[in-house]
């Protein structure tokens, strides 16, 4: 398999760097820690750093679950703003 070159950005890994811009700026927006974020998803502070970096490609249940600890439907975690 081909690798890119260091330049050319991988639009995946754009996406997954916004999802988790989102889920940082609503978590803060509720005063939430990661630990507590994670606490509520019953995942580890590890894991929801990683989505929130964007370091992980987290399953459609679990952006549902996170939409739901943080009080927001899940299109407001996808939606351009």
């Amino acid at each position: 398999m081909a690798t890119k070159a260091r330049n050319q950005r991988d639009p995946r890994r754009e996406e997954l760097r916004r999802l988790g811009d989102r889920v940082r700026e609503h978590r803060r927006a509720r005063g939430m820690t990661q630990e507590a974020l994670a606490r509520a998803l019953d995942l580890s502070v590890a894991y929801v750093s990683l989505i929130e970096r964007g370091g992980r490609n987290p399953p459609y249940t679990t952006v549902v679950a996170i939409a739901r600890a943080l009080g927001v439907a899940p299109p407001r975690l996808f939606a351009e703003e």
